[in-house]
């Protein structure tokens, strides 16, 4: 690997953060004391003990969609814990969150055992926006009999995390954390060792690869489309049309729309 190649993988793994799921992937991985911390904060219980952490867990369902899991953990009392960050709104639709919660639960009910056995299971979203816009740094989801508004006890859980708060509460800190790219700098000591190696050790610069190229290729989506916005502009500022300037943009209609609208306003 060129001396160039290496200073640009060390330059992105500089910037590199949990919230972006590759890296958590990597930070999580086979790390059970930080999981541990991070669903103990979350789910407001300090006695959560995870057994087992595995990062990219690929469900085969041979009748329809399947899913790989970001993290999926297991704790004594034998309920598992799946965790996704969420950046794109897209990503964090509350369907997507119902059909992760179902397929953890045919993954982990044998043929052969009672439904009674159906493990409790959290499915967990971590979402850059408060997706659920109520402005809340927590979403519990749980099932409720309508009539009276008491629990449906099934053991399926669906919990919205809104990073955007980030205050000094714990989760706040969790949250500041999972956008800290400076391991000096973590509030949770469980993730700063991993950290410290990732971001440090030559060991570890051949195994980022693919977060370096997602970075990089994000980076130049995100270069593409500011240039797309300024053509845009200047063709709006010219006195073209809406549909024009779309064209010769690249945008799509409503970005441009909006962008008139902006200017107008």
């Amino acid at each position: 690997m060129s001396e160039n190649r290496i200073k640009e993988i060390r330059q992105v793994i500089e910037k590199l953060c949990m919230m972006h799921n590759k890296f958590l992937n990597a930070m999580l991985d086979e790390n059970i004391p930080a999981a541990q911390r991070m669903l103990q904060v979350i789910l407001e219980d300090d006695k959560i003990k995870v057994i087992d952490v595995r990062i990219q867990n690929f469900i085969q369902n041979l009748y329809g969609h399947s899913a790989q899991l970001d993290i999926l953990a297991q704790d004594g009392e034998g309920r598992f814990f799946n965790v996704e960050v969420q950046r794109s709104d897209e990503g964090a639709h509350e369907k997507r969150a119902r059909f992760y919660s179902s397929v953890l639960d045919t993954h982990f009910l044998q043929s052969n055992h009672d439904y009674k056995e159906l493990p409790e299971s959290y499915v967990i979203f971590i979402t850059e926006n408060d997706v659920l816009q109520k402005n809340l740094p927590l979403y519990h989801i749980d099932r409720t009999i309508r009539e009276d508004r008491t629990d449906f006890a099934d053991g399926a859980h669906i919990v919205y995390v809104n990073s955007k708060i980030r205050d000094d509460t714990q989760l706040g800190k969790l949250m500041q954390d999972l956008y800290c790219t400076d391991p000096k700098n973590l509030h949770y000591q469980e993730f700063a060792e991993r950290m410290e190696f990732l971001k440090y050790s030559k060991e570890v610069e051949a195994t980022m690869v693919d977060p370096i190229e997602e970075y990089a290729e994000k980076r130049a989506k995100e270069a593409a489309h500011q240039k797309s916005m300024e053509i845009a502009l200047r063709c709006l500022n010219k006195g073209y049309s809406v549909e024009d300037a779309a064209e010769i943009s690249e945008l799509s209609f409503e970005e441009v729309r909006a962008l008139a609208r902006q200017q107008s306003a």
